[in-house]
């Protein structure tokens, strides 16, 4: 993805695809990708042994489950998930989140299988 120099509208690039759990990348942050994804229901347990991962909610709820308990995120909430702490995104209602990785990251971590998705431009 080349920069640009005009302003990314998120609420613009949220309208442009409906799939869930199917990160679409917006911008590229040094050696990270700035994503966002919409998400219902329960995603696959799962680590980034290398990396943290940055979930910032845009619209609707967030779970993040982890084997310590629950953080809950609403609109304007981020959480930082510690690189190597195995986590479970849930949403019970269709959610925005913005995601920031490392360029190469896999949605899925360590778990691999079905649901892992290389992001897709937008």
């Amino acid at each position: 993805m080349t920069h640009s120099l005009a302003p990314v509208n998120v609420a613009d690039k949220l309208s442009q695809f409906s799939d869930l759990w199917s990160q679409k990348k917006i911008a590229d942050l040094n050696d990270y990708e700035v994503k966002l994804a919409k998400l219902k229901g329960e995603f696959v347990w799962h680590a980034h042994e290398d990396t943290d991962e940055l979930f910032l909610v845009i619209s609707g709820r967030l779970t993040i489950q982890l084997r310590d308990g629950d953080v809950v995120l609403g609109p304007g909430e981020l959480f930082v998930v510690p690189r190597g702490v195995e986590h479970c995104p849930v949403a019970d209602e269709e959610t925005a989140i913005l995601l920031l990785e490392p360029t190469g990251t896999l949605n899925t971590g360590d778990a691999g299988g079905p649901r892992s998705k290389a992001p897709e431009a937008l």
